[in-house]
């Protein structure tokens, strides 16, 4: 995979917490960052997805148990 450089400022604090967090970790602060990055991304990924489905129409419970004859009626 192709890699390229990001440059940032950030708090000091947060620096040096992530620099603790991977030092008694024994992780890469590269990965680590990587990683932080990627899970963000997927996080607003699947908040737009909610948004979608919270306008889809839904069913009462009921309906679904009988049509999976979990109703207790089999």
């Amino acid at each position: 995979m192709a890699q390229t450089q990001l440059a940032t400022r950030i708090d000091t604090r947060v620096k040096k917490a992530v620099e603790a967090v991977c030092d008694a970790r024994g992780l890469k602060m590269n990965r680590f960052i990587e990683d932080a990055l990627i899970d963000k991304l997927e996080e607003l990924e699947d908040i737009e997805d909610l948004k979608q489905i919270r306008g889809e129409p839904t069913r009462p419970l009921s309906d679904i148990l009988e049509d999976l004859k979990l109703d207790g009626k089999l």
